[in-house]
């Protein structure tokens, strides 16, 4: 959830709700992200110093807390990328590995004479 929500805001500071609905589109989550778990990650992103809020006032409607990406929460979103990318290629190589396995069982026997 973390490395979403810091690429949501890198993307474009968000008020919890729009942030909520941009990081679906990640696919690490299915459907609908429950907004109180969103609100908790944000809070604790907050006390880590990876993300800053202020309220917005302006316009009409309610004022709205708008969340912005810190220098270090850039950073942090860098090192997730680069786990990920680790991680995608040990399963890519798991895959190989598997599919190499695979069909050296199905080819048929090769019999020199």
């Amino acid at each position: 959830m973390q490395p979403s929500i810091l690429l949501g805001l890198y993307m474009k500071p968000s008020y919890g709700y729009e942030l909520i609905q941009g990081i679906q589109r990640f696919g690490f989550v299915e459907g609908q992200a429950p907004p109180g778990m969103i609100y908790r990650h944000l809070r604790q992103l907050e006390e880590e110093g990876l993300v800053t809020s202020e309220w917005q006032t302006e316009g009409t409607g309610p004022a709205k807390r708008v969340y912005h990406i810190t220098a270090e929460g850039e950073e942090v979103l860098v090192l997730w990328t680069q786990y990920m990318e680790r991680q995608a290629e040990n399963l890519r190589q798991f895959i190989e590995q598997f599919n190499q396995v695979k069909q050296s069982e199905t080819s048929p026997p090769n019999h020199l004479s």
